[in-house]
This record gives structure tokens, sequence and C-alpha cells, in this order.
């Protein structure tokens, strides 16, 4: 069965680069790992499987790589790069306010996992246990994705008025804790249900965009003594 290519090939460093080109070798690699990697599990995928998957030779891959776990980290971070450049994509061509923007992008992240269930598998479940350079990668990941948010936020503001700017780490929690939704469905089998979070992940954002009571006022009622 002919695979297909992954999120990670349509990378600048491996699309177009898959054929026979002299550096055919590396983008081959890379596609092929996340894949590997999803199917049977980072523990268990071995060289030998990625080699087989990539149709280069155990020594290229030495040459290229020190270790599975290299190609893994260069392959995560390929497709985590190109997850934001849809999602910056989505929200610049977004027609309407911040909201709509918003939603734009959070769209664009479920579509790019959901067309690639091998990818979010990988990105979502795998990396936990590919070592504690991953565990970095995923970090860095997260908070590119809260900076995304950050973006939004300037949005929200120049629309919504005086909202004050919600702390760092809360855009780090959002990041993560909208993550981590995924990944549950991703472990679960229900790859294909993902873009039904769309409305929960922005409820999410607006929430700390905006922080309590909308546009940062605090608006619950006062208990009377």
């Amino acid at each position: 069965m002919v695979r297909r290519p992954s999120v990670v090939a349509r990378h600048p460093a491996v699309e177009g680069r898959l054929g026979d080109a002299a550096d055919a070798q590396r983008a081959r690699l890379l596609d092929a790992v996340a894949s590997v990697v999803a199917e049977q599990g980072f523990a268990a995928a071995t060289v030998s499987d990625v080699v087989s998957a990539a149709r280069v030779s155990r020594s290229t891959f030495y040459a290229l790589f020190d270790s599975k776990e290299r190609c893994f980290l260069e392959a995560y971070r390929h497709g985590v790069d190109v997850m934001l450049q849809q999602v910056r994509e989505a929200v610049r061509e977004a027609d309407g306010d911040w909201r709509a923007q918003l939603r734009a992008g959070v769209r664009a992240y479920l579509a790019t996992l959901t067309a690639d269930p091998g990818f979010a598998r990988a990105y979502l479940v795998e990396v936990h246990a590919a070592g504690p350079h991953a565990l970095d990668a995923r970090a860095e990941a997260l908070r590119r994705f809260a900076d995304r948010y950050l973006a939004t936020f300037a949005q929200a503001r120049a629309s919504e008025g005086d909202v004050p700017e919600p702390p760092p780490d809360a855009l780090l929690v959002l990041t993560a804790g909208t993550e981590q939704l995924a990944s549950e469905y991703v472990r679960a089998g229900r790859i294909e249900e993902l873009p039904e979070l769309e409305e929960v992940f922005c409820r999410c954002a607006e929430s700390v965009l905006l922080g309590p009571g909308m546009g940062g006022r605090d608006e619950s009622p006062t208990r009377e003594e």
C-alpha cells in the first residue's frame, strides 16, 4: 500500500524533495518517521522500520541522524511549523472580527490534525514517550501556540476596548488544556471527531482572552449579607 505524505511532508525543508533529488533521503526519513511512530508507538518503532518505510539504507539513516529520537524530533518540529502556518493563513484569510479569526485558526488547527491521523497521534500522544528532549520540544510548541493566542488578544483588545492582558501562563494553560482534550480524542480512536471540538476550543479561548465577566470586568453578583 502506498503511504500518503504526512503533514511533515508539507514543510519547506521536505516538500518537493521526496523524489530522486540528492537530498531526498532526509526528506523521506522525516516524512516516514512520524507515521511509523504513530503506527507502532515510539518505544516499539525501530530504525529498521523507519528506513524501510522511507526506502533508504540504514547507513544513510545514521549518516543523517544519530538516533531515532533525533529524526523524530526534527519531524515533530517540522509538523508544528506546518500547523502554525496553516493557522496563520486561515486567520489572515478570515472575514470578520477577532472572533471570526479565532474560530478560523482553531478550525485550521483541528482540520490539519484530522487530515493526518498518523501525525495527530505522533504529535499529541507519542511525543510523551520520546524522551526528555521531546518533552522540551512539546513545551516549545505549546508556547508557540500560546503566542498565537496572544496575537488574537491584540485584535480583541482593539475591538473590545479596555481588556487587561491575560497572564502568559494563562495562555499556556489554555493551549495545554485544549491539546489534552484533543489527545483524549486521538487515544480513544475518535480522530475524525476532532472538528467537533471547535466550539469548546473557541469558548475556552474567549474566556481566557477577555477575562472575568467579559472584557476583564468581574461582573459576578455580590452576595448579600
